[in-house]
């Protein structure tokens, strides 16, 4: 691979250890029955799409350290878009989301394999639960057969464990603050969590351990990987309400039917005065806020400045983490390349 980051390319050699490694997974699943032929469907379409930042951070990691281009470390890297693509399928089963990549999602394309199900939705849920579970699964097997020395893996599968752990940790802080009062800390403490280490901080991690990294560039990777994986999720907060959903390929406005504890909620509700609390109350309390409610909403939040408020967040994390960046001194390659993804990962439109 050259060394110019080019990100496409990379994207391409992802996407083609991705398609093969789960078609062959896929091919497995059938094998079994053919009446998992939807199941197995399903788990390629998972795969599909995607921007690939995740493995471009682990790639980058190793490469930082002055380890070579490697076929086996692009396998390893790829697993991590397969944690993403169980977050992903669980992620939307919590919030009940009905479009990704503006396709139906797993719970809902899987509907018609139990049309027989005495309880379809409930059925083809579990269904989504389930390969949500695989996908974390072949995550783990891909890494480890990936071609990279056992010594290697050996040095990055503490990391794992922190990752998945992170990862429920901070799903499982949204079930818990979904409902409560807006809080911005409480918030952000979600995304660090949910979204920012396995987004970026953990990808280079895991990058940096394979290629045996030491302990200042370990923490050179953290510093510039936490705000900039919470810039990630605030730019997701601010399209998830008034990005264009053609361009998201979701469904607007999720957050706010499911009165999720999003960072953007909370800033609203901390510069708004009672009147306009009582107003937002009486929002998020409805069921299925229609468009009008929905658009009140937006109106508010608008009044208030609070998607300004969001902007100036984002942009304060994106400079910290390029501070941190500069700091490492890193060869001419990985500093661009990081410097490249920094700005692809908060300045975006889907």
């Amino acid at each position: 691979m050259a060394e110019r980051w080019e990100s496409a390319a990379f994207k391409t050699r992802v996407d083609d250890v991705l398609r093969s490694y789960v078609a062959g997974e896929a091919a497995e699943l059938t094998a079994v029955d053919p009446a998992l032929g939807p199941v197995a469907q399903q788990l390629e379409s998972t795969v599909a799409d995607g921007k690939r930042l995740r493995a471009a951070f682990c790639y980058w990691g190793w490469r930082a350290v002055g380890q070579p281009d490697s076929d086996a470390l692009v396998r390893a890297a790829s697993a991590m878009e397969l944690v993403h693509a169980a977050a992903v399928v669980h992620d939307d089963l919590i919030d009940d989301s009905p479009l990704r990549h503006g396709r139906p999602t797993a719970h809902l394309a899987l509907r018609a394999a139990v049309e027989h199900h005495p309880r379809p939705a409930a059925g083809a849920r579990s269904l989504a639960m389930l390969l949500g579970d695989l996908l974390m699964s072949l995550a783990g097997q891909l890494f480890v057969t990936s071609g990279l020395p056992a010594a290697y893996l050996g040095r990055a599968r503490p990391l794992w464990a922190s990752l998945a752990r992170d990862l429920v940790a901070g799903e499982c802080l949204e079930i818990l603050r979904t409902g409560a009062a807006p809080d911005t800390t409480a918030s952000l403490k979600v995304i660090r969590y949910k979204t920012a280490k396995y987004t970026v901080e953990q990808p280079l991690l895991i990058g940096g351990a394979l290629a045996g990294a030491g302990g200042r560039l370990r923490e050179g990777y953290s510093a510039y990987g936490v705000p900039l994986g919470e810039a990630f999720q605030l730019r997701d907060d601010l399209l998830g309400l008034f990005g264009d959903p053609e361009t998201t390929g979701k469904a607007g406005a999720d957050d706010v039917r499911g009165n999720r504890p999003t960072t953007l909620l909370a800033e609203t509700w901390r510069l708004a005065g009672e009147e306009e609390r009582g107003r937002l109350r009486e929002l998020l309390a409805r069921r299925e806020p229609d468009g009008d409610a929905l658009e009140a909403v937006r109106e508010v939040m608008r009044r208030l400045e609070a998607p300004e408020r969001v902007e100036v967040m984002i942009t304060e994390r994106v400079g910290d983490a390029l501070r941190a960046l500069d700091e490492l001194n890193l060869p001419a390659a990985p500093a661009a390349a990081l410097t490249a993804l920094a700005h692809s990962a908060a300045v975006r439109r889907s």
